[in-house]
Order: C-alpha cells, then structure tokens, then sequence
C-alpha cells in the first residue's frame, strides 16, 4: 500500500479507528511517532502525517506536509463500455485502474442483459484499494447511460471498437472508445459510426468483451 485513503485527508488532525486502525497499526505495524501518507483522492495532494498517538481501538494523526504529487496515465482514455456480467467486470476492474482509465462509461447497448446490474458502490470500493495498491492520485470515474445512443449524444466523438482492415488501435488518436459486450454490437449500433471512426485490432482472432478492454488499455495507456 503506497498510501491510505480517507475522506478527510488534509486537514490538521485525524482521528483513525475500525478497520482504518487495524490495518495500519496491525497489519502493517506501523509505531508512534512513524510516518503516514494519505490521500483523499480529489485535491491530488500528497498528505504526510505523523502517529502522535496511538492505543488498541484508535490513532491520533497530525498533518506534517500536504504536496501535489500526481500519479496517472500520461494519456486520457474514457471507455464507453457495453454492459457484461458483473462479476467479469469486478475481475478486471483493478488492472484498467492501475493502468490509468480515466473513466468508464457503462451502456446498455441492444445485446447486454437487462437483467445486470452493476453494484456502484462495491465498484467504488475495489477502485480504492486498487488504487491505495497502485498510487494512483485521482479516482477513476464511473457512469451510466441508458443506450448507446444517449453515450454518443453526450460524447459525440467517440469511437467504436470493431472489425478493421487497416485503421488499427495505436495507429489512430483514440480518446473515447466504445466496446462491445459478448456477441459484439447490433448492425444499427454500428451504423451510428463513420468507417474512419471504427478501429480495431490488427488480429484474426476474437477476443471477449473484457480482453478487449485490457488490451485497449494497455495498447493506448501503456
């Protein structure tokens, strides 16, 4: 763990207890008078706090030093992605983190199951620990949007991943990119992009819904 998170990271004093504690002090081991770094994942400052006191259930910390000490991808990238199986996302979701995802949009395109339905606040929570893991500065961002169609009115100069002959990820500027769940996109959605703004992998073969997105990150991130 680079870091620890907490809501009230920057202020001058704070108060840690449950499993905040437990962690830190018995896990980790860490002494009175020992050195803390946390963060609260918006203002992309570095916060430095010193154990002033510490017991069996609770800690005392005092601020020392807060910094600007950005830690992300040095490309943005918002993917634009058709809803799949909770659980395959939950899988992958700390790799797109650690790999600097800005953001993930989920849609529910013509072939997603209605009947998923993705838990924000469990996703949330694997991104904090991802991101405490990784030293990433700033949360990865997360939304929904109704269909595709609503995604492309609102970011209009996205992308799709698809079949290509020759307009290939990492030979085109990709910003937002749209990818499809198991069993690709319906004809209409693919109607909704020019040729020049479908890419895709210069490969023969299929790959599922979460290898695409890994491989797109790690291809444009990476």
């Amino acid at each position: 763990m680079l870091y620890l998170y907490h809501a009230d990271a920057g202020q001058a004093t704070l108060h840690l207890e449950g499993d905040e504690h437990r962690y830190i002090f018995k896990v980790r081991r860490h002494k009175v008078d020992g050195t803390l770094y946390l963060r609260n994942l918006k203002d992309g400052l570095l916060h430095r706090y010193l154990i002033s006191t510490l017991d069996k259930k609770s800690a005392h910390l005092t601020l020392q030093e807060s910094s600007t000490f950005e830690v992300k991808a040095k490309q943005s990238l918002h993917i634009g992605w058709c809803v799949i199986d909770p659980k395959s996302v939950e899988k992958i979701l700390p790799s797109l983190n650690e790999m600097g995802v800005e953001k993930i949009t989920f849609i529910y395109c013509k072939r997603s199951q209605k009947s998923f339905k993705l838990d924000f606040k469990r996703l949330e929570k694997i991104l904090l620990n991802s991101s405490q893991q990784s030293g990433r500065s700033e949360m990865m961002q997360l939304e929904m949007a109704e269909d595709l169609q609503q995604f492309l009115t609102d970011y209009p100069q996205s992308k799709m991943l698809n079949f290509s002959e020759n307009n290939f990820i990492g030979n085109t500027s990709v910003e937002t990119l749209v990818i499809g769940c198991e069993g690709g996109f319906h004809d209409d959605e693919v109607t909704f992009f020019s040729k020049e703004n479908i890419v895709g992998f210069d490969t023969p073969l299929v790959l599922k819904s979460e290898s695409a997105v890994c491989a797109v990150a790690s291809k444009i991130l990476l």
